[in-house]
């Protein structure tokens, strides 16, 4: 029967009891991020695919798609829709080529459509720069009181129509 080390037990009356081997000291975090790295690298992981991303595929390709799984070596991509994903097709057999010349242990690589980012609506920029200035904004205008009714109301309404929005509705309704 083996015999543990002398640091690794403890004696309480007759029994001997085994502790756990003494835990190695703290090290940094710089340290440990490093041997973190080292080991998505060593182990294929998606994480490091991420990391290498940009240089693998190239600055115009990257930022249009995405690696997004990578299971029993199957690589899966997702792309912009249209000429970005067409492109990625195009250029599929490069693209394993660059994978694997990186380090990546690849079987196959499977490209789909992918919406990374929500995509921009038509005229967004102009109704956020029409929002920005808008003289409803309280923010924006401060607090003022409506000479019409005494309400309390945006001073951007007071500069704009001379009263609140409520007594500018009635009057253009004519109530």
């Amino acid at each position: 029967m083996a015999k543990a080390p002398r640091d690794q037990t403890r004696q309480i009356g007759n029994l001997s009891l085994l502790l756990p081997a003494p835990r190695p000291g703290a090290s940094g975090l710089g340290s440990c991020l490093k041997a973190l790295e080292k080991d998505w690298h060593r182990g294929g992981h998606l994480a490091a695919l991420w990391q290498a991303w940009p240089k693998i595929a190239g600055p115009q390709l990257a930022p249009h798609c995405r690696p997004l799984r990578l299971q029993g070596g199957l690589l899966t991509v997702g792309a912009a829709p249209g000429p970005w994903l067409q492109a990625l097709q195009y250029n599929r057999h490069q693209l394993i080529g660059a994978l694997r010349a990186a380090g990546f242990s690849l079987r196959d690589l499977k490209i789909e459509q992918h919406y990374g980012r929500a995509q921009a609506t038509p005229g967004g920029e102009a109704e956020a720069q029409t929002w920005a200035v808008h003289p409803s904004r309280v923010d924006v205008h401060g607090m003022a009181t409506c000479p019409s009714c005494g309400s309390p109301a945006p001073a951007g309404e007071m500069a704009l129509w001379g009263h609140c929005s409520f007594c500018r509705r009635a009057q253009l309704t004519g109530d």
